[in-house]
């Protein structure tokens, strides 16, 4: 399993498999409809590359692993790797975490056309809440949460918690909290719970009018 994860690892990232060096196998096979293993390789080393030419990107990747790779493997110290994983676990963490809600603040306050601000440190910390909108004199509480694996049992107690800070943000400011759930499509963070943009239109426009 090792083995095979230093071999993967090493010919993705000197992309030694790529079409150029390969060929272009997936057309190649479904035009050689092979009905076994051995009239594939036949077909391959035929029509597409010969089986030395194979064997010479093995030698290739034999060389990038056991010169490149164990030199820079030689070359790593300890330190290397606390300061990687401390790295991974805290730093990396928290640039998705901020990266996240401000791709989904920045979608919302597109479509609502309004400015959206990141609140203090207070209010997330006092009424958990992470941006707001201001109306006049109110403001609008919005709490961005990414949708984990464990969403459906997180959220009922999440919900109960954060009740109480959440009301007393509008008893102080006039405004609602609304709860902003991100869902991760592909390389994007969008909004999953759509809905709650009418919910904040409405709770925009009851505001404008006191």
């Amino acid at each position: 399993m090792a083995k095979e994860w230093i071999l993967n690892t090493a010919i993705n990232r000197w992309r030694l498999q790529r079409k150029d060096m390969v060929g272009a196998v997936a057309e190649k096979i479904r035009k050689c409809s092979p009905k076994t293993l051995e009239e594939w390789e036949s077909y391959y080393y035929k029509n597409v590359h010969p089986k030395k030419h194979l064997e010479e990107i093995g030698k290739k990747l034999y060389i990038k692993i056991t010169k490149v790779l164990q030199a820079e493997i030689n070359d790593i110290t300890e330190q290397d790797c606390i300061e990687y994983v401390i790295n991974l676990v805290i730093n990396r963490t928290f640039d998705g975490y901020i990266t996240e809600k401000k791709t989904v603040y920045e979608q919302l306050q597109n479509i609502l056309n309004i400015k959206i601000e990141p609140a203090p440190d207070e209010w997330d910390r006092k009424y958990n809440v992470d941006f707001y909108i201001k109306i006049k004199d109110f403001y609008i509480g919005l709490q961005i949460k990414p949708i984990s694996h464990n969403f459906i049992t997180q959220l009922p107690i999440e919900r109960k918690n954060q009740t109480q800070t959440h009301s007393k943000f509008t008893e102080e400011y006039g405004g609602k909290v609304f709860y902003i759930y991100s869902l991760k499509e592909g390389d994007r963070k969008n909004i999953y719970n759509s809905e709650v943009i009418d919910e904040i239109n409405k709770e925009i426009e009851r505001l404008s009018k006191l």
